[in-house]
């Protein structure tokens, strides 16, 4: 009896947590306190907390004899996107969180065009992976037939085609260096082997 009492979870320690609040993370937890530390399974800890929004996965650790401590993994949010009159943030899990369960003071890039969020992260990866300076995108516009449009923080639109997209993504890089098209407000690679400005 005396093993059960001193061996009954006390104390819950959050650890690398920047989006989510530790609040969150204890209330949905409230059950565990109390209970045999030895006995507690990961699902104990894992089951609640699928509610909490950009948690992406977790790591739990017993401290004996009464702490259990669970480092947080989170998702990042990297747009905000405008569907249905409604605004969500996307993460990098294709998760759509409502913006108003979660204002969060936060630089992010705008997504406008029905069905974007089928094809963004896609589109996003192909960015990355190519090495586009994507802190100097602003918005994002996706058009039905499958193709992109890019506005930057100065203004300038890039239209991307609906096939090619990785070879128009490394051109346009190369654009955006050349001091020659910083005067074009848009530069549009629509139309195979010909790159049209504006």
């Amino acid at each position: 009896k005396n093993n059960n009492t001193v061996l009954k979870i006390e104390n819950i320690k959050i650890e690398d947590n920047i989006l989510i609040n530790e609040n969150e993370i204890e209330e949905q937890l409230k059950k565990i306190y109390k209970k045999n530390i030895f006995s507690l399974k990961k699902k104990d800890i894992e089951d609640p907390l699928k509610k909490i929004n950009f948690l992406d996965k977790v790591e739990v650790k017993k401290k004996f004899p009464n702490t259990i401590i669970i480092r947080v993994f989170e998702t990042k949010p990297i747009a905000v996107l405008f569907k249905d009159k409604s605004k969500f943030y996307i993460d990098n899990k294709s998760n759509l969180i409502p913006y108003s369960e979660k204002p969060l003071n936060l630089s992010l890039p705008s997504i406008f065009g029905n069905e974007s969020e089928n094809e963004f992260i896609s589109f996003f990866e192909q960015l990355k992976k190519n090495n586009f300076p994507l802190g100097e995108v602003k918005n994002f516009y996706f058009f039905k037939i499958g193709r992109w449009d890019l506005e930057l923080t100065n203004n300038q639109i890039i239209k991307f085609p609906d096939n090619n997209i990785s070879d128009a993504i490394t051109k346009s890089i190369e654009i955006l260096n050349n001091k020659n098209f910083r005067n074009y407000k848009i530069i549009d690679f629509r139309v195979d082997d010909k790159i049209i400005v504006d």
